[in-house]
């Protein structure tokens, strides 16, 4: 038994297509099997009729919610159970999905300000659960580990019902048939030329000479050599490639280092195959060097696009391979589940992430430049020597020299005592500057 966990944004027509017939026309028979409403008659709603007065009747807790309601507010949980056991009664389906909306916190057992939800099947072996996260109280439900609480409540259940699979008896494997591995040593002689000695089979000599080699025995023995006129680069290339299929078949080979193309080599990527890998580290290098919050969004971006970002392709990707595991072998349902069960944590993570690009938009805004500009200016004047960050450095010089301004402004200025003093007397004003612009002094700490 495994969940498969979505969120929607719009529940009259998530209604609409459980309760119609379905892409592939699939849809058989839909019917509500269980539900709480809160006092709203669910049982009555639930027609094709009166499916957009059932949505309305789920919502309600979210309308009352206004600006603060979540951007996708309906919870969707699709069980299915195994297909080579027996399928469960409307009532054992009813029970399962009562127990899965109390193991998540959606509807706990004996809350009366829990969240509405229904489940409702449509489909063998299958019901569909959908709730909407406002609770009666005007809380909202935290999806935060839903679908490991899902996976586990599943499995305990799969238990208690006996449709966990046991695990079966080792069986011996059969001794495989021995391919005779001669060594063969491919190498370079004195006179620079390579040679590759000690394939003495049909099997290897077709390997060599499908490489380039060419076939040799005089009284020297038999042996396989390139030709003298093979550049070296050649040569490299060619003995290891006729290294690589040797192995491949199975036989020992002793290849010199100087004809090793992966020694002599630097890969142009040291990722190898591993091409989403590296990309996923450039990203990780564009989130570290990011300067600011709009530099770390639009690295972010490139995990949390809804459409093309990192965790929806790898979301995609477990799923497919969940798929397509079943499509090869019909017994590994074991181990499709795993995958979806994988695929169905990231989509956990992509929704505690969702609505984050204005937070971040936020990171490191102007308030934070302002403040640290005004913290240098203040350490500057007690004589510290301050290092600024050089993304701030243009802040912190604009208010030093307004700040370095008002100071000589003010020594500039003679008090009132000092100008009634000087009234009446025939010499003229001093015109020699303050003392502390005159002879500056420097102080350190």
């Amino acid at each position: 038994m495994i969940a498969h966990l979505q969120r929607a944004s719009d529940t009259a027509g998530l209604l609409a297509y459980l309760y119609g017939p379905g892409e592939r026309g699939v849809h058989v028979s839909p019917r509500l099997i269980a539900g709480d409403g809160h006092g709203a008659p669910i049982e009555l709603l639930a027609e094709p009729g009166s499916l957009p007065y059932l949505a309305h009747a789920l919502d309600a807790p979210v309308e009352r919610l206004g600006a603060h309601a979540p951007v996708r507010p309906t919870w969707v949980c699709s069980v299915r159970s195994d297909p080579h056991r027996r399928d469960l009664t409307d009532a054992q389906w009813a029970v399962v999905a009562r127990r899965l909306v109390s193991a998540v916190g959606i509807a706990p057992e004996g809350d009366p300000d829990a969240c509405r939800w229904i489940a409702l099947r449509n489909q063998p072996r299958q019901v569909h659960v959908v709730a909407t996260l406002a609770r009666e109280d005007g809380g909202l439900h935290q999806g935060y580990r839903d679908a490991f609480r899902l996976q586990t409540e599943c499995r305990r259940i799969a238990a208690e019902l006996g449709h966990l699979p046991t695990a079966p008896h080792p069986t011996p494997r059969a001794h495989e048939t021995a391919v005779p591995t001669p060594p063969i040593t491919i190498s370079s002689e004195a006179s620079g030329s390579v040679v590759a000695k000690g394939a003495n089979d049909d099997l290897s000599a077709m390997i060599l000479k499908h490489a380039g080699f060419r076939q040799i025995e005089d009284w020297h023995g038999l042996r396989h050599r390139l030709p003298t006129t093979t550049a070296v680069a050649d040569q490299v290339a060619i003995a290891s490639h006729a290294a690589e299929m040797l192995r491949a078949a199975r036989y020992g080979v002793d290849l010199a280092p100087s004809l090793d193309m992966a020694r002599i080599s630097t890969p142009a990527n040291p990722l190898g195959p591993y091409a989403a890998g590296a990309a996923l580290l450039q990203i990780t290098d564009r989130i570290r060097s990011a300067e600011n919050g709009a530099d770390l969004r639009q690295a972010v971006d490139q995990l949390l696009h809804p459409e093309h970002g990192v965790l929806e392709r790898a979301r995609e990707a477990l799923e497919a391979a969940s798929e397509h595991i079943t499509d090869l072998d019909h017994e590994a349902y074991a181990l499709a589940d795993r995958f979806g069960f994988a695929a169905e944590f990231v989509s956990s993570a992509q929704s505690e992430l969702v609505d984050s690009e204005d937070e971040l938009r936020r990171v490191g805004g102007p308030d934070r430049q302002l403040a640290s500009s005004s913290a240098a200016s203040m350490l500057a004047d007690l004589g510290y020597r301050v290092a600024i960050d050089p993304s701030l450095a243009a802040d912190y010089v604009g208010e030093a020299v307004g700040h370095e301004a008002r100071r000589l402004a003010a020594a500039r200025q003679v008090s009132p005592l000092a100008a009634a003093s000087n009234t009446g007397t025939s010499a003229p004003p001093s015109t020699a500057p303050p003392p502390s612009a005159a002879h500056p002094t420097t102080r350190s700490r």
